[in-house]
């Protein structure tokens, strides 16, 4: 049986946002033991053009809320971008979390062939498959950034690895 569009998407956010979240609770240990001020680290950034380690976190929240509203039909909620700290990151990524948890798979199921509209910069919007979607533009983002804050937060001396990126996956030993 092939995998359905639920189960392509709702996981892999859901098992993202929680290892992200464990990174925050390693990056804010570790910024406390080094005595390094917590607004330097989640100013943090690699290239001056380049969004910092908070907004990094945001849009891997942004993706999975608003990619998968888009794939179940729905209006997403909106969330303001005002997190200044440790705690407020962990709340926006736990709030996004319940929303996942709220939508209907059966929906999200049927966007496959439905049209999605997405933004695509400068008040434009473009138009694809909700499987297109989901694979060839969605995904890459939602991994984009999520690998960005990750890395942002390796650079800085943070002690994670890819476990840590990997988060909880489903593995049978054999």
């Amino acid at each position: 049986m092939p995998q359905s569009m639920s189960q392509s998407s709702i996981p892999v956010f859901v098992t993202g946002l929680n290892a992200l979240s464990a990174v925050l609770d390693k990056a804010e240990a570790f910024v406390a033991a080094k005595k390094i001020d917590p607004t330097q680290f989640l100013h943090s950034r690699l290239a001056p053009d380049m969004f910092d380690f908070t907004r990094q976190v945001q849009v891997v929240s942004d993706q999975a809320r608003r990619g998968a509203a888009r794939l179940a039909g729905v209006e997403p909620p909106s969330y303001e971008d005002n997190e200044t700290s440790f705690a407020e990151l962990k709340a926006r990524l736990a709030k996004t979390l319940a929303y996942l948890k709220s939508l209907d798979a059966k929906a999200i199921d049927a966007a496959a062939d439905r049209d999605i509209t997405i933004p695509i910069g400068g008040g434009n919007t473009g138009r694809m498959k909700g499987s297109d979607y989901l694979n060839h533009y969605l995904l890459p983002n939602y991994y984009f950034h999520l690998t960005t804050a990750y890395d942002l937060a390796r650079h800085a001396g943070v002690q994670i690895g890819k476990r840590d990126f990997l988060g909880a996956i489903p593995l049978t030993r054999l």
